[in-house]
């Protein structure tokens, strides 16, 4: 039976909980590890120690782990340097600003870069043409290179004691385009037709469909493992769904914006669609037990 594990973005800016009551030296020396990462989901550093323990408990029977890596510039399309305000201000990094194609029309949000302008506009025209997220300007994350954009520790080092016995970790990374937000690991919110990257990854999927057993895991639930999900679904043939198998212990939910339960909703929505096509759902302690 071939078993392969998808670990969607298990990166520190995703899952890293930070140190409390860092040693003053430490702090001053390595502040990036003293702090929580910049996009960190609560519950995120618990659902990789989790999935970490399973890597180890199943290590002989894993034909295949596939780790997507978000894979970010400091100035991307979706970060703050991009957009000024009327007052020439940028959003705030925690302020999740939403950006409407009405937003960039009005002037009520433009391009740091005058030259880039219209090609924003066009994008934000097509996110709300094709139905995806409106654009959300996030905090500077999974920046390459840095700390918050490598695997997190505990799970980084399972996943090497996996390859030492000759087996290689398939990374495949994402988002590295600053003209398009990338939650998807398969496919750009707006591909660019002049960046393959961006395009439908059939390789991968391909790759996924010789699974027996697609085990899927990783952050964060409402978002870019329910943007995947659904991207290999629809074109996995729904035969293959089946195949599925959430880790619902082993991926947790960005937090909802005050007074709404936006992304608890949307996760929720896609549980239970993917469920009503086929998808299965276990743990990481129940599977193969």
């Amino acid at each position: 039976m071939n078993i392969q594990l998808l670990i969607i973005d298990p990166q520190n800016d995703f899952c890293w909980p930070g140190i409390q009551n860092p040693d003053p030296v430490l702090e001053k020396m390595f502040p990036d590890i003293v702090k929580p990462g910049s996009l960190f989901v609560p519950g995120a550093d618990k659902d990789m120690e989790r999935l970490a323990t399973m890597i180890a408990r199943l290590k002989d029977k894993l034909d295949d782990i596939h780790v997507t890596l978000d894979s970010h510039h400091y100035v991307d399309i979706a970060h703050p340097v991009f957009w000024v305000n009327s007052q020439g201000q940028h959003p705030g990094d925690y302020d999740f600003t939403i950006i409407t194609k009405d937003d960039v029309v009005n002037g009520t949000w433009r391009t740091t870069n005058p030259q880039f302008q219209q090609r924003a506009l066009d994008y934000v025209t097509q996110l709300e043409t094709n139905g995806r997220y409106p654009l959300c300007v996030w905090p500077p994350h999974c920046r390459i290179a840095t700390f918050g954009y490598a695997v997190i520790p505990v799970l980084a080092d399972q996943l090497l004691i996996w390859e030492q016995d000759f087996a290689m970790v398939d990374y495949v990374t994402k988002g590295s385009n600053l003209w398009t937000e990338h939650y998807s690991a398969v496919m750009a919110d707006v591909p660019d037709p002049e960046d393959p990257g961006t395009q439908l990854n059939m390789g991968l999927i391909e790759t996924l469909q010789e699974a027996d057993i697609l085990l899927l895991s990783g952050e964060a639930k409402s978002h870019c493992l329910a943007n995947t999900v659904i991207d290999i679904a629809n074109n996995f043939g729904e035969e293959n769904i089946k195949k599925m198998v959430l880790l619902e212990d082993c991926t947790s939910n960005v937090p909802d914006p005050p007074g709404t339960t936006l992304f608890t909703d949307a996760s929720d929505k896609f549980v239970s669609d993917m469920v009503a096509r086929g998808m299965q759902i276990s743990t990481s302690t129940e599977f193969l037990a």
